[in-house]
């Protein structure tokens, strides 16, 4: 069975999409943690930070070059926003299916909290 990001990819799922080519799909966060929470979802699976390949490289490149067209678009950039990539339990990830969390208008405080 294929993961809910897959899913929304393939149009099985709806989703809140802002952006899709064929490397990405963008889509709104459905439990936000900001006024803006976008994730920037590769097209192709790929389950983790460590699963990534080097043939990758173009396809995480394009998704930061995704996160600033979109940080522009949604009026975020200049104020600035924080971009979170979770890698695995440990590290919060609970999708297993790269995604970049897109995050902003508003402070967003501290990276971490003891």
């Amino acid at each position: 069975m294929a993961n809910i990001f897959a899913q929304i990819i393939n149009g099985e799922l709806p989703a809140d999409i802002v952006y899709r080519d064929d490397q990405v799909t963008a889509f709104r966060d459905i439990s936000p943690k900001a006024p803006v929470h976008i994730l920037i979802v590769p097209n192709k699976v790929i389950p983790t930070v460590n699963d990534i390949e080097d043939t990758d490289e173009r396809l995480i490149g394009h998704m930061f070059l995704i996160a600033r067209n979109l940080a522009r678009k949604e009026g975020i950039a200049v104020d600035g926003y924080r971009l979170l990539i979770n890698c695995n339990r440990h590290g919060g990830q609970e999708v297993y299916h790269l995604h970049l969390h897109l995050m902003g208008g508003r402070p967003m405080g501290p990276m971490v909290v003891n």
